[in-house]
């Protein structure tokens, strides 16, 4: 964990593209790295045009708060599609209270805002649009798996051994059995 004082300025910071599918496009500038604060996490996030960072999906523990630096777009919730623009902060409760989505409406320009969390681990992400749910753990790969694919707790267990347990008399127990040697 990070214990000093930081000025950091964007121009310092190296950009991470993501663009892995057609719909979902994003630059991240990290300003608090995950593996050097373990309480908060600030990241600086520019959207293309017509696009969006993430899939609809709300966090279990982890609270996240955006500020719009510029730009205009679509927030998808609970209750409906709302426009964004600069200037607003947009804060989602940690349930699916909080589900959201963002995505840029602009057709030339990018869609930027700050997007402050807090960083409780392990987290648990849920994509009600696509049934899937994400495990998320500090400085680990995330795990993803579909709902459906739940399974009986002790489906595929099985024991290497059989352990024999011995009758004991409660006698033998107290004649120098589990206990030492004791008088009856």
């Amino acid at each position: 964990m990070n214990d000093k004082i930081e000025i950091i300025n964007q121009e310092d910071l190296k950009p991470k593209i993501k663009n892995e599918h057609e719909k979902y496009q994003y630059t991240k500038y990290e300003i608090t790295k995950r593996k050097d604060y373990n309480q908060c996490y600030v990241a600086i996030y520019e959207i293309p045009p017509l696009k969006s960072n993430y899939p609809y999906h709300y966090h279990e523990v982890n609270t996240e708060t955006f500020y719009i630096l510029e730009g205009e777009g679509i927030l998808k919730t609970p209750d409906g599609e709302k426009q964004i623009k600069t200037g607003d902060f947009i804060i989602f409760p940690p349930s699916e209270k909080g589900a959201h989505k963002i995505t840029n409406i602009s057709k030339t320009d990018i869609l930027k805002y700050i997007d402050f969390d807090t960083t409780n681990s392990p987290d648990i992400v849920h994509y009600p649009d696509s049934k899937k749910t994400g495990i998320i753990i500090r400085n680990k790969s995330s795990t993803f798996f579909k709902d459906n694919d739940n399974v009986d707790y002790y489906k595929d267990e099985w024991t290497k051994s059989i352990i024999k347990i011995e009758k004991i008399t409660v006698k033998e127990k107290f004649r120098g059995g589990l206990y030492g040697k004791q008088k009856l």
